[in-house]
């Protein structure tokens, strides 16, 4: 049976794989599900359609499933989806969908939740991707791979984050933050590209030198961005990291940050 501490309290409708440990005075509900070897630590709530893949840390006083914070919410049984090997850190909200917005929050594997961040209602978080303490993304947010959020951060709801971007500290994003890129400021504004994560993340010389030609097309040259695109697809179409940002950027509904 699963390790449960003799003061949490763990609805008898919980399901627990046999490795799961649970920390004192912490509280499951009875629609949440935990995988093999998650551990919930001390005073941590976890209610709601709540689903905790493999080998997740969830720290004290974190609080996953709850209700979210969105009027138009009528007690709807919709979920929150969590992969595997994610850490929660202390006082994280990670809140459950709504049925307007697909009844589900989705969030992959891998991913590191700093103290006091919070997702909010329907937001789909990729792999691989960090918030910095005291981040906080609005509703609808859709984040890429390997996006990292800088302390104190802020993403408006329905905006949606390019894969490898880096999100300065304190920034405040209204728009899309197109994949690779820097962005930074009150409203954000881009301050370049992210080389240095690509580098870390196994992208060569070649992959790079593309991502900088592609990001002075877009962003850098007079061209409108449909004839950027067209160009971009003429010039260097057919190589994935230049292939993603056409797409990302065609995709666009609230616009670009610039």
């Amino acid at each position: 049976m699963a390790q449960v501490h003799p003061t949490a309290v763990v609805h008898p409708d919980a399901q627990l794989h046999e490795t799961v440990e649970i920390g004192a005075f912490s509280v499951i509900g009875p629609k949440v599900r935990i995988g093999p070897e998650t551990r919930v630590g001390p005073h941590a709530v976890i209610e709601g359609r709540t689903t905790l893949g493999a080998r997740n840390r969830v720290f004290q006083f974190a609080a996953l499933g709850a209700a979210p914070q969105d009027l138009k919410y009528g007690g709807e049984d919709t979920e929150l989806i969590l992969g595997d090997e994610n850490q929660i850190r202390e006082f994280t909200t990670l809140h459950i969908g709504t049925a307007g917005g697909g009844g589900a929050t989705r969030i992959g594997n891998r991913n590191l939740f700093m103290g006091n961040s919070h997702v909010a209602h329907d937001c789909v978080v990729g792999n691989g991707c960090i918030l910095g303490q005291g981040s906080a993304i609005a509703g609808h947010v859709q984040v890429e791979d390997h996006v990292i959020f800088s302390g104190l951060t802020a993403v408006h709801q329905f905006t949606r984050v390019g894969t490898h971007a880096f999100v300065a500290g304190g920034s405040m994003v209204v728009m899309d933050v197109p994949p690779y890129c820097v962005a930074q400021g009150d409203r954000a504004e881009l301050a370049g590209l992210n080389t240095v994560g690509l580098e870390r993340h196994g992208f060569s010389a070649e992959q790079i030198g593309r991502v900088k030609e592609a990001y002075k097309v877009v962003f850098r040259s007079k061209l409108g961005v449909a004839e950027a695109l067209e160009r971009l697809k003429t010039e260097l179409g057919g190589h994935p990291e230049v292939d993603h940002l056409i797409d990302f950027i065609r995709q666009s509904k609230r616009g670009l940050t610039r």
